[in-house]
């Protein structure tokens, strides 16, 4: 994709080219043109990078060279960022949610439990089906955030056939109370691991589909984890 930016603070043939150099350095740019007599750039990427991003390349807030968008919408172009970058879990969670919503409809109305067990099912058989692809890379990247992977190599290879068995647990509903806190334990220990990671900013990739996608870590990583925590937790008091 290319976007045309409004940059202001360019005087001479020297600004140029040290604007053209920074911005040329993130990340899946690939080709930048400036002009000082129009205060304007035009940057080709592979992706679409943030004003914020391009904002500190160019020295921060307070530099003097200052970019801002004027011919497409900032808001709309992160959003859809946003949705091709988390697009398997957007899709997974759509599906899952669909066959939830049906298999739990009793009686003109949707049953609640019958719904969060089909949905923990289909999450946990889903999640735990894309770690196994590849269950080296996953306990490798794994490693790289989980507080007792990383003390505990083997834990990754362990947590994902934890994953399966709380799947299977809840595809029949067996012994409801014990599965339910497992899933609470093992998934608030994984939290943990993910909101140091989030908290400190770190760039790494985030293992929850295995190594199949490369999807980085972030605040949607906490919402799946949470969202786990918080329906076994109901479940629990609902029993």
């Amino acid at each position: 994709m290319t976007h045309t930016y409004q940059l202001n603070g360019m005087t001479c043939g020297s600004c140029e080219n040290k604007v053209k150099s920074n911005l040329l350095v993130l990340p899946d740019v690939t080709s930048v043109e400036v002009s000082k007599d129009t205060n304007s750039a035009t940057i080709s990427m592979n992706k679409h990078i943030s004003l914020d991003a391009l904002q500190q390349a160019l020295g921060g807030a307070n530099s003097k060279y200052q970019i801002s968008a004027v011919s497409h919408s900032e808001a709309l172009e992160q959003t859809k960022s946003w949705f091709e970058t988390y697009k398997p879990i957007v899709l997974i969670f759509g599906y899952i949610i669909a066959i939830s919503s049906i298999a739990s409809w009793q009686n003109g109305g949707l049953n609640f439990m019958g719904f969060m067990r089909v949905f923990m099912a289909g999450f946990f058989l889903t999640f735990s089906f894309f770690k196994m692809l590849n269950l080296k890379a996953f306990a490798e990247s794994y490693a790289m955030y989980d507080l007792v992977a990383k003390k505990f190599g083997a834990w990754g290879y362990i947590y994902a056939f934890i994953e399966l068995g709380l799947g299977l647990a809840f595809a029949l509903n067996a012994s409801p109370l014990i599965v339910n806190w497992v899933t609470l334990i093992v998934m608030t220990v994984s939290i943990l691991g993910v909101l140091e990671s989030v908290i400190n900013k770190k760039k790494i990739q985030c293992a929850c589909l295995g190594a199949v996608f490369n999807l980085p870590m972030s605040t949607v990583t906490i919402v799946e984890d949470a969202l786990m925590i918080a329906m076994s937790a109901a479940m629990l008091i609902l029993m």
